[in-house]
């Protein structure tokens, strides 16, 4: 090819070229670069307004959990990720603890360890007693949580039913409590701004008040398989077993004023007694919750406001396959305390043997949303199966 032809073959190559790129770029101009979104994918919600806005409310993958799955809101026999209100949902997947990292045996030596925790820490504890109260404070990552693993003879003893949390997570994201015991604290677990946490197989006893809080906007965690028992030590009224979000007449105190957005928690598969206020109580502020497969038994209940087993202030939560023996009144309660709250639960497949002189399943007012299924059950309840009719 001559110089000639080749500066002509030059030219028609830029010029065709150029007229792809005209092409591309006008068709990304209409919207045309972004790839079609997968099957059942979903734009991401906005952040709630009311919650901090450096905290992030994105649903953990389960890849980040290890095996077990149990159900959490519709089939006994399914084994789906928690979706209790259409949300991307929180696996509920039991974990498993890798192998440590880091080996404790003392009370100094597991506070070191969580003061120098990372991402992707395993702090073990031996069997023992550690006595004193514990915090975390570093936060792990999805891909990389920080683990303190131990079996029921690894206590933490707080020492004192009076005052202070024996475990605090205190913004400590990805955190998985695994398998030890925790108990003489005026509180048991408590966690504060906690997102994509893992409590798990612990026994937490012999506690002054509630025995596992979420509270201050902590999101996407899991309760699951715990033993707990003989709460209420310090004041009776509040001994509950597990405790979500804030009363609203504490906003002022945890929230900053806000109503506490502790959203999307799973609380499964845990055995509640000797509790003297509820097994589970739910504020008004959460959403979207699930609370299945766990077992109550309300012998210790100390009646006036605490009697029954469940009482969901919040709004969206699945209620599902949960058995309860013993109470003073009801079984499963949901009340109005604000408006617009205490609505839209959803109560499936629980068997409640009350014992009691009230409902299997009281709603409080009877017509905020919320639906009772004709697959629960009650027995012993004196009023019968509930204030309102099952429906489906």
């Amino acid at each position: 090819m001559n110089a000639g032809n080749r500066a002509v073959w030059l030219a028609g190559a830029a010029l065709a070229v150029a007229v792809v790129a005209l092409i591309v770029a006008l068709t990304a101009a209409a919207g045309g670069d972004s790839p079609p979104a997968a099957a059942g994918s979903a734009s991401k919600a906005p952040a709630s307004a009311s919650a901090p806005a450096a905290r992030s409310s994105a649903p953990e993958e389960p890849s980040a959990l290890a095996t077990g799955p149990i159900p959490t809101g519709e089939d006994p026999a399914a084994t789906p990720r928690a979706t209790a209100t259409g949300s991307a949902g929180v696996s509920a997947d039991a974990v498993t603890c890798p192998a440590a990292t880091v080996e404790v045996t003392d009370a100094a030596s597991l506070e070191d360890a969580l003061d120098e925790a990372a991402p992707g820490d395993v702090i073990h504890l031996a069997d023992g007693s550690y006595e004193d109260r514990f915090t975390a404070k570093t936060a792990g990552t999805a891909d990389r949580p920080i683990w303190v693993c131990g079996g029921p003879g690894a206590v933490i003893d707080a020492g004192d039913i009076k005052g202070g949390y024996a475990f605090h997570l205190d913004g400590a994201d990805h955190w998985r409590l695994v398998g030890f015991t925790v108990r003489n604290g005026q509180k048991g677990v408590m966690a504060d701004q906690v997102e994509h946490a893992v409590i798990q197989g612990l026994t937490v006893e012999r506690i002054g008040d509630e025995a596992i809080h979420l509270r201050d906007f902590s999101s996407d965690n899991v309760v699951r398989d715990n033993t707990i028992r003989d709460t209420g030590l310090r004041k009776p009224k509040f001994g509950e077993g597990v405790y979500i979000g804030t009363a609203e007449s504490n906003w002022c105190t945890v929230t900053r004023c806000k109503p506490d957005n502790s959203d999307r928690n799973v609380v499964s598969g845990n055995h509640i007694s000797a509790v003297t206020a509820e097994a589970v109580d739910i504020k008004e502020g959460t959403t979207g919750g699930v609370l299945t497969r766990n077992t109550f038994d309300g012998s210790a209940l100390s009646g006036s406001h605490n009697d029954s087993w469940v009482d969901v202030k919040g709004n969206g939560w699945t209620v599902s396959f949960n058995t309860g023996r013993h109470s003073t009144e009801d079984g499963f309660q949901t009340h109005e305390i604000l408006d617009g709250w205490g609505k839209d639960n959803t109560f499936r497949g629980n068997t409640a043997h009350v014992d009691g002189s009230g409902y299997g399943f009281h709603f409080t007012p009877d017509d905020n949303g919320n639906k009772l299924t004709c697959d629960n059950k009650a027995t012993g309840a004196t009023k019968g199966l509930a204030n309102t009719d099952c429906a489906g």
